[in-house]
This record gives C-alpha cells, sequence and structure tokens, in this order.
C-alpha cells in the first residue's frame, strides 16, 4: 500500500498558550488522516459501522515528537498502512511541515477491528484487506 497525505493547519484551538501544538493533539492529527485514508478508498467509518458492523480501535500508539508544529503552521500528515495478520492494521504515521517537509512526530500506530456490537476482534472487512497488499 502506498503512502497517504493528507494537509492540515495549526489553529489557535491545537495550541498551548505558547503557540505550540499541545502533544495529545497530535493523536487527532494522526487520527484524521487515517479516517481521510479510510475515505480515499471510499469507505465511511459511519457506514462500515452499520454494514458490516465493524469499528476500528487504537490497540497501541508509539509516538516520537522531534519539533515543535506552531501557530498556523502547514502541516502534512501521512500514513502507511499493512495488514497485522487478519484483524489489524499497523500504521507508520509522521507529521511534517509543508514548508519544508521536516519530519516534527512520527508515530507507529496499532490499530483492531472489532465487531461493532460486541467490542470483540473481528476480522478486517475483505475488500479492505485485498486493499493492503
Amino acid at each position: 500500500m502506498r503512502e497517504f497525505s493528507w494537509p492540515a493547519r495549526v489553529y489557535w484551538e491545537d495550541t498551548d498558550g505558547g503557540g505550540v501544538v499541545y502533544y495529545a493533539n497530535y493523536l487527532r492529527f494522526l487520527e484524521r488522516s487515517r479516517t481521510e485514508w479510510l475515505r480515499s478508498l471510499g469507505y465511511s467509518q459511519h457506514v462500515l459501522s452499520r454494514e458490516p458492523g465493524v469499528l476500528f480501535v487504537v490497540v497501541s500508539i508509539a509516538v516520537d515528537y522531534r519539533r515543535p508544529a506552531r501557530l498556523d503552521d502547514e502541516l502534512i500528515i501521512t500514513c502507511s498502512p499493512r495488514a497485522d495478520g487478519m484483524v489489524a492494521i499497523r500504521f507508520t504515521q509522521q507529521v511534517l511541515r509543508a514548508k519544508d517537509n521536516e519530519p516534527l512526530v512520527v508515530a507507529q500506530v496499532r490499530v483492531a477491528c472489532v465487531d461493532a456490537r460486541t467490542m470483540r476482534p473481528r476480522k478486517l472487512p475483505e475488500q479492505l484487506l485485498n486493499e493492503l497488499k
């Protein structure tokens, strides 16, 4: 699977009092990039939750904060997914400053597919598994 990129901008609400992105808010950028990756493949998380009845939950994350993003910075958030068995997807993700492509954050995120009703692990939808090959 090729790398997916999604543009974003840093808004006041993303920052602390000094205009620097608050560390936990990078997780929001990473989450949105994964959602937009799914959307680019034609999947809606809302629709997937109803048919075939699956949700995606983060089961592990490792984040390396390298440089700060600041108010009004334009960012590029990437994700490179790969299947991790039949139930999970492992993403390598980065938050880059758009003007110089400098890596600000690098993360490894593992997401599991679960049944929307029972919250128990469930095989990834076949079409999505095929996208990850």
